[in-house]
């Protein structure tokens, strides 16, 4: 392998990184390349391998790429938080290009049950860049579509006639711009292969996109508009075969699937397992012909459907996985020999020709497959007991909105209900309700998105063992079945349920602007955006008073009952005039969808409370202190940042953990603490805290091991022993060690909830059971004599919802408090044992959270005897 700058390049700046390869080592042998066609390494004025490839270089190369070859053109399907375009590039041959649209509408047509062709070319997709961290998975696009710019011959020439090869470059380039600032930040004149360099330790922060998110966990859940553009656009061609290329760690050498075997979802169909080994035999040919380490079988798995690679084996594609052990800053030193940089690039771009290659030579029986798929979901459906589930929401239409916006985001068919259905306590409205049969070609991606699963063939996951999303956006749903049994939650399907299809924008929520009040205004607080609401009045210096019970209150449009939370906009004592109150709360109505009542007078005719009386309470605007970094979980900030941030437009202050000196703690309402492997605080800084709460009045809200830690150090509760005996004298095979260590590991599950309602944190939900994401064992302690404390309680059976949890978890679990308020000096301390805004798709937590930041203060004292900082009083 030579190792040199390509000829007539040169980087003239003080950064000088890994050694590049020149652009000959990516050039086939005994195919010709056209020396018109600008080479990579040319517009880029560096080599590959040389240094990460910035962003803007990149699509200025790949869009001249595009203008000058008739092989290759592009679109722009989406951009970033940070306003970077995300590139699809279609290549194909020019013949194929002229009728890119007819072969497209085609090949869905023919997945459909409509005509089709042998000679109709196979549709790849090919996804660069989901990780920033990872950059030669992003890079490798630069000499694949040179190569099929400038390659020439028949071999070349029959690969465009047969394929049509998509490939998405970047995914995540807000995460490649941290990852290449810090590269050249920490970079030097010389190479330095040390993996304690710092240039090479960057990992969980450039892996994400601008708010954190891991992209690779979102493609079922497509809260981010990376992976809300990525679906929508692979839906429009549904590929036969979907490459996704990472780096992991520098230990290892080079993965790709097919995954573990027995860690396969149970949806994901026997064949394609078959399909991917035809594809690694071809990997195998090129990577034995170099004498190259790799493997395949082992450590991934393809369970959680919300992975790239794994996502589209639920949507009748091949998914593949790639993995190259990381150079990270560049070139660094392994056990297993030295990872460079380039070489991780050369390796991602001929795996990417031999998928596109072992693709081809299985053409014929991948299509048949794919076709079959979908022509068979008629039968599983019929095959399946449950028909249909019935879906709806309490009062909270914008939550059924976001959740049927997920639902056709995957094609998933929709339709109203026709007639009411009640399946237990549960009434479903015809006119309100909705229905998901699963006599639909989606049908497998239903069960994806509906199934709850709590029994495995093993117990190791690579992520969450339960996403059943009704759960995390706390939907009302029901399964619908032909065949009923005594004692269960389900109602008997007819095909006459079934109504009209239904887009998104049919259910969205639609309010008339109030009318000019006399008294005040009013809305409630069950709706997603209340709290959205509530900030922008407060951000705009409006007072506001909060109902810590139900009332009615006379409106112009009659009496009109309100449930603890609902948000009241008196106009008296304001800064503002009344005319430019009610031009915020039209604005608030239109820009929500809300629906604020104009009140008349500041009670109803059998009003027992009143707007004026003690049931109402001021709330003042959130100053939100979020620390980050030291031991925090990254991921975890991140979601915590992009409620309040970008889904709340609540400001946030963050600050590293560990960086607590010099700041004004007066200036805070309330400090967000969230998990991690180490949230400890040092003594100093638990000392400043503790004053803080106690004697300013601030409100900590700790989640998962802060939780804990909070608890323990501040309040002195200690956890309840675990009374199992310890186990001794056991012998076990060292081969079972992996099982066995992560038979107890909650890797993520969904569980069950009994959620106080009437407190504070629990405004605005209709009832007790809320479903929570959990994804750590560790559990708070009851605490001793404030009996109002436990907000919330994981029951004592029937805890588990989805997903996997052990026997031996489950009883540890039973009981135990899920979230804890404690008033402590001035302040309080709230302690969720769960991570509520998980992956910013526990809409249905998310509200305990917000409830949390706005009403934190609200939590009143019990008088007489009552515990404060773990200590009892008597007042």
């Amino acid at each position: 392998m030579i190792r040199s700058l390509a000829a007539g390049v040169l980087s003239l700046g003080l950064v000088t990184q890994a050694a590049a390869l020149p652009i000959e080592d990516f050039q086939l042998p005994g195919i010709v390349y056209d020396s018109a066609v600008e080479t990579p390494d040319t517009h880029f004025r560096h080599g590959l391998g040389d240094k990460p490839v910035r962003h803007d270089q990149l699509v200025s190369y790949l869009k001249g790429l595009s203008g000058a070859s008739d092989r290759i053109d592009h679109e722009v399907i989406g951009y970033t938080h940070e306003g970077r375009p995300i590139l699809l590039l279609k290549i194909t041959s020019p013949r194929n290009h002229a009728r890119l649209e007819s072969i497209r509408t085609r090949h869905l047509k023919a997945l459909k049950g409509g005509a089709h062709s042998e000679q109709d070319p196979a549709i790849i997709w090919i996804n660069y860049g989901v990780h920033g961290a990872e950059s030669s998975g992003m890079d490798a696009v630069a000499p694949v579509a040179y190569h099929y710019a400038a390659a020439r011959g028949a071999a070349v020439e029959k690969q465009l006639d047969e394929a049509v090869i998509l490939m998405v470059a970047i995914l995540n380039p807000d995460g490649h711009a941290r990852r290449i600032d810090h590269v050249e930040t920490f970079g030097g004149a010389v190479q330095v292969t040390d993996p304690g360099h710092h240039q090479h330790n960057l990992w969980t922060a450039a892996r994400t996109n601008h708010y954190w998110f891991d992209l690779n966990r979102q493609w079922l859940l497509t809260t981010q508009p990376e992976s809300k553009a990525w679906v929508e656009a692979w839906h429009r061609w549904k590929p036969m075969v979907s490459g996704d290329y990472h780096e992991m760690g520098s230990n290892s050498t080079y993965y790709f699937h097919p995954g573990e075997p027995k860690r396969l979802n149970p949806l994901v169909p026997d064949q394609l397992r078959s399909f991917a080994k035809g594809i690694a035999n071809v990997h195998r040919e090129w990577l034995d012909s170099e004498a190259r380490l790799y493997y395949t079988e082992q450590g991934f798995d393809n369970f959680y459907v919300g992975k790239g690679s794994t996502y589209p084996q639920v949507n009748g594609s091949i998914g593949i996985l790639f993995e190259a052990g990381a150079a990270r800053g560049g070139e660094v030193e392994s056990p297993s020999g030295g990872r460079e940089y380039g070489d991780n690039i050369r390796t991602h771009y001929r795996t990417t020709l031999t998928t596109i290659e072992g693709t081809l030579r299985q053409k014929k029986q991948i299509a048949e497959f794919q076709r079959e798929f979908f022509a068979g979901a008629k039968q599983a459906a019929a095959d399946h007991d449950v028909k249909a589930y019935v879906i709806s929401t309490k009062g909270d239409r914008t939550r059924l909105h976001r959740f049927v916006e997920v639902l056709r985001r995957h094609q998933v068919d929709v339709h109203a209900l026709t007639e009411d259905v009640t399946v237990g306590r549960v009434t479903y409205r015809a006119g309100e309700a909705l229905i998901v049969p699963l006599d639909q070609i989606q049908h497998t991606m239903v069960r994806g998105i509906f199934d709850r699963v709590t029994e495995f063939e093993e117990n190791i996951f690579y992520d969450v063992s339960g996403w059943t999303l009704p759960l995390a956006y706390d939907i009302d749903h029901a399964p619908l079945k032909e065949r009923l049994t005594r004692g269960e939650d389900a109602a008997k399907f007819a095909a006459s349920l079934v109504g009209q299809a239904i887009e998104a924008k049919d259910i969205a929520p639609k309010v008339q602007a109030p009318k000019e009040a006399s008294y005040g205004y009013v809305f409630g607080w069950e709706d997603f955006n209340a709290p959205r609401a509530l900030n922008k009045l407060l951000r705009n210096d409006v007072l506001v008073r909060i109902a810590s019970d139900p009332f009615e209150l006379r409106t112009d449009d009659g009496v009109h009952s309100f449930a603890p939370g609902a948000v009241f906009v008196p106009l008296i004592r304001q800064s503002k005039s009344a005319k430019e109150i009610h031009k915020l709360i039209r604005e608030i109505a239109a820009e929500e969808n809300i629906k604020v009542h104009a009140a008349t007078s500041g009670a109803s005719d059998d009003a027992t409370r009143s707007a004026g009386g003690g049931s109402f309470r001021p709330v003042q605007e959130p100053h939100i202190l979020l620390l980050f970094n030291d031991g925090f979980a990254n991921y975890d900030v991140g979601e915590v940042w992009h409620l309040l941030d970008y889904e709340m437009r609540v400001p946030v202050t963050l600050r590293r953990k560990d960086s607590l000196e010099s700041i004004d703690w007066s200036r805070y309402t309330d400090i967000v603490m969230v998990g991690g492997g180490n949230v400890s605080l040092s003594n100093q800084h638990t000392e400043r805290l503790e004053q803080w709460i106690r004697e300013e009045g601030g409100t900590l809200i700790a989640l998962r091991q802060s939780a804990t830690w909070a608890q323990r150090t501040l309040l002195k509760d200690k956890p309840r022993a675990d009374s199992e005996e310890a186990e001794s004298k056991q012998r076990f095979d060292y081969k079972e060690m992996r099982v066995r260590d992560a038979e107890h590991i909650i890797g993520g599950a969904i569980v069950a909830t009994d959620l106080d309602t009437s407190h504070p944190l629990g405004f605005g939900y209709g009832d007790r059971l809320l479903p929570m994401q959990r994804n750590t064992t560790a559990t708070l302690a009851w605490p001793e004599g404030n009996p109002y404390a436990v907000v919330s309680a994981y029951p004592e059976g029937g805890v588990l919802m989805s997903g996997y949890i052990s026997e031996k978890r489950q009883v540890q679990l039973a009981g135990t408090p899920a979230v804890v308020a404690e008033p402590m000096g001035r302040g309080n301390v709230i302690m969720i044992a769960d991570n509520p805004v998980f992956r910013g798709t526990f809409l249905g937590s998310n509200k305990l959270f917000l409830n949390a930041i706005f009403f934190g203060d609200m939590i009143n004292r019990p008088s007489g005897e009552y515990v404060a900082g773990g200590h009892v009083h008597d007042e």
